[in-house]
């Protein structure tokens, strides 16, 4: 996968992600769009992680190509 399409696969989500919080501040979500809302936070800090791996390994003279998407668990797990 190239970096544009990562980055045009975050402002998707990011647009997706936008829709779901307009719903929850009017009042209109339900508990499947809070789910969906989660999932797509998660696809975000995923796709974030793999650009940044990408960019990294570049940086480094190495394949970006190797890159991989990291779990859940891992990307929800970074503290600043």
């Amino acid at each position: 996968m190239e970096d544009q399409s990562m980055i045009d696969r975050i402002n998707q989500l990011t647009h997706q992600e936008q829709d779901l919080f307009a719903k929850e501040a009017h009042g209109k979500a339900t508990k499947a769009d809070r789910e969906e809302l989660r999932k797509i936070g998660v696809m975000l800090d995923q796709c974030w992680d793999l650009l940044h791996q990408r960019r990294a390994r570049r940086s480094a003279g190495m394949d970006p190509d190797e890159a991989t998407v990291r779990d859940e668990k891992t990307v929800e797990g970074y503290v600043d």
